[in-house]
């Protein structure tokens, strides 16, 4: 059979059942990360299909139906939301069921050279990885559906359809051309790894590979089976039986009557001192999944969540700095100064749909809780923070890349380039850079064609796109290397630029916060498709096909991604 033996710095031999005369490609495992070479296989075949029939047929199914179910449900009280692990483990048997059946017939498009069959061979891990991005665009968050949301539920006026389709397509288009300024340094670079797709890769692998089973143990197959099992039959019990075992509140259980005590010891609206969960959501709140998460990046969090939680907001609030007393302590709502909830629409202009200042001033100034207070604040702290720590730990690095990118490449090439490069053709890096420059224009096309509905001068796009260009690059850094995201507030900054137009400020959001997330989410992807070893030009053909659709917003918007942020975990 031709089986080889890989050899590893770190798990000495290991025998690989892969079959050389089949195509199979393995080289010495001298990645520089060791989660990598502990996770992902130094081996690649090119012969195995990636972008097949079966993969846009399975692929846009699930894209079409985690979109319908999570936009239908997100509307509900008991919201419902369908993630894209579901479609990764129902795909499997799908994709193998269609490779048993499909006839192997080639399909001709009329009057070109091009075919494909509708069965090229068996279902592969590769197009099982492509299938899986198709259904994450359906089932991911889009920001720009929530001003179409807010415009039409909360000010009660209509969006052009037009409108609201550019508005959702551009903003996510953009984020390809940030991620095709960067992906030299956020995928190449074997030092950004992104933590999260180890974990894909480990699943895939699981589902996938078949794995002889030793006497005494079980396989990642098997264990993955029970794992998913059990925490599916778990999950009822806190999820719809006992949902009060997400936040047991001991202090709240003894002294019922206590305002001060519910304040320190309530996990859902206090500090949760003495407060507990047994479910799986509760831990995963502040940091995702700790599984994905490096070590250092948790106990920082860690360290930030104390300090903020238990140490700046008690200080605050019963010093009663800013009034803070007269409203909640945990909250994310605005008050007016009797502390009740901040009528709105009191002081917008039902015609123009802006700020109506007399109005205003005569009713009352926005309060927020402590808790969002110091949410917003340390989201400027971390912003300079993100920027400084880039600077001086990867300052270098990134420098010497941008100067040299042949020279580097040759120096910074670990297994995984190396297969790559010699199997497939990469992107030309001029697509990017077109996509770029038209979406751009169609970005500016929509705010002058459309400027009653979103409120935008066309000076302020270009201010927003060369905040995104500047802040791609240090926050992409964090995520690659940590996990971890991180919120720009552009908001705040139109808000100083353009005050008292509530659409624009959004849309600001939308084309600069929003843009960036989708860049961070391109450029994973391509790490995974860099793991996987799909074909880069297949992986950007599934990327720009599926991420500009009208995907699910179920996913909750918040202030920032930081300790703050989650303080109403127990």
């Amino acid at each position: 059979m031709g089986d080889v033996f890989v050899l590893s710095p770190f798990s000495g031999h290991q025998e690989s059942s892969f079959d050389s005369s089949q195509g199979w490609q393995v080289e010495e495992n001298d990645h520089p990360i060791e989660e990598v070479r502990l996770t992902v296989d130094p081996t690649d075949n090119p012969n195995i299909t990636a972008l097949t029939f079966r993969t846009w047929l399975i692929g846009v199914m699930s894209c079409v139906l985690l979109s319908f179910v999570n936009t239908f449900f997100y509307y509900r009280t008991e919201q419902l939301s369908i993630g894209s692990v579901c479609i990764q483990i129902i795909a499997l048997p799908i994709g193998r069921f269609l490779a048993a059946t499909l006839p192997k017939k080639e399909i001709k498009f009329p009057f070109t050279n091009w075919s494909f069959s509708l069965n090229p061979g068996p279902f592969s891990m590769k197009e099982l990885c492509l299938i899986t991005i198709f259904a994450s665009a359906g089932a991911g968050d889009l920001f720009a559906m929530h001003v179409v949301i807010v415009v039409k539920a909360f000010y009660h006026t209509k969006i052009n359809p037009i409108a609201a389709f550019l508005l959702v397509q551009t903003s996510q288009l953009l984020g390809f051309g940030w991620a095709g300024i960067y992906r030299k340094i956020l995928v190449d670079n074997p030092y950004m790894w992104w933590p999260e797709n180890l974990i894909q890769v480990s699943l895939y692998k699981a589902l996938h590979q078949k794995e002889k089973r030793k006497k005494g143990t079980i396989t990642r197959f098997q264990f993955f089976i029970v794992v998913f099992i059990t925490s599916f039959a778990y999950y009822t019990i806190p999820g719809f039986i006992f949902p009060a075992i997400s936040t047991i509140s001991v202090l709240c259980l003894i002294f019922k009557k206590s305002i001060t005590m519910q304040q320190i010891g309530s996990g859902l609206k206090g500090l949760g001192v003495g407060s507990f969960g047994i479910d799986w959501s509760t831990v995963t709140n502040i940091w995702g999944s700790p599984l994905a998460t490096p070590a250092s990046a948790i106990f920082n969090i860690m360290l930030g969540f104390f300090i903020g939680i238990y140490v700046l907001i008690p200080i605050c609030y019963w010093t009663n700095a800013y009034n803070v007393k007269r409203f909640p302590i945990i909250s994310y709502d605005i008050f007016d100064y009797t502390g009740h909830s901040y009528n709105t629409t009191r002081i917008i202009n039902n015609k123009t749909f802006t700020l109506n200042l007399e109005e205003a001033e005569s009713y009352s100034k926005i309060n927020i809780s402590i808790n969002f207070l110091l949410a917003y604040g340390t989201s400027f702290a971390y912003m300079t923070a993100s920027i400084i720590h880039v600077a001086l730990h990867d300052g270098k690095n990134i420098l010497k890349m941008w100067k040299d990118t042949k020279e580097c490449d040759k120096e910074k090439m670990d297994v995984h380039a190396r297969l790559m490069k010699r199997n497939y053709e990469p992107v030309p890096q001029w697509w990017f850079y077109v996509l770029l420059v038209t979406v751009i224009g169609l970005s500016i096309f929509t705010c002058i064609g459309f400027g009653r509905h979103l409120q935008v001068p066309w000076w302020g796009l270009l201010f927003i796109f060369i905040i995104a260009l500047l802040f791609t690059l240090p926050f992409g850094v964090i995520m690659a290397t940590t996990g971890q995201g991180l919120n720009v507030i552009t908001e705040y900054i139109f808000g100083l630029i353009l005050p008292g137009n509530p659409i624009a400020n959004m849309t600001y959001k939308t084309y600069g916060t929003a843009s960036m997330n989708q860049a961070f989410t391109l450029l994973r992807d391509l790490n995974l498709g860099h793991y996987m070893k799909i074909p880069p030009k297949s992986m950007f053909i599934v990327q720009v096909y599926c991420y500009p659709f009208p995907s699910g917003i179920y996913q909750k918007s918040s202030p920032g991604t930081n300790c703050l942020d989650a303080s109403t975990s127990p």
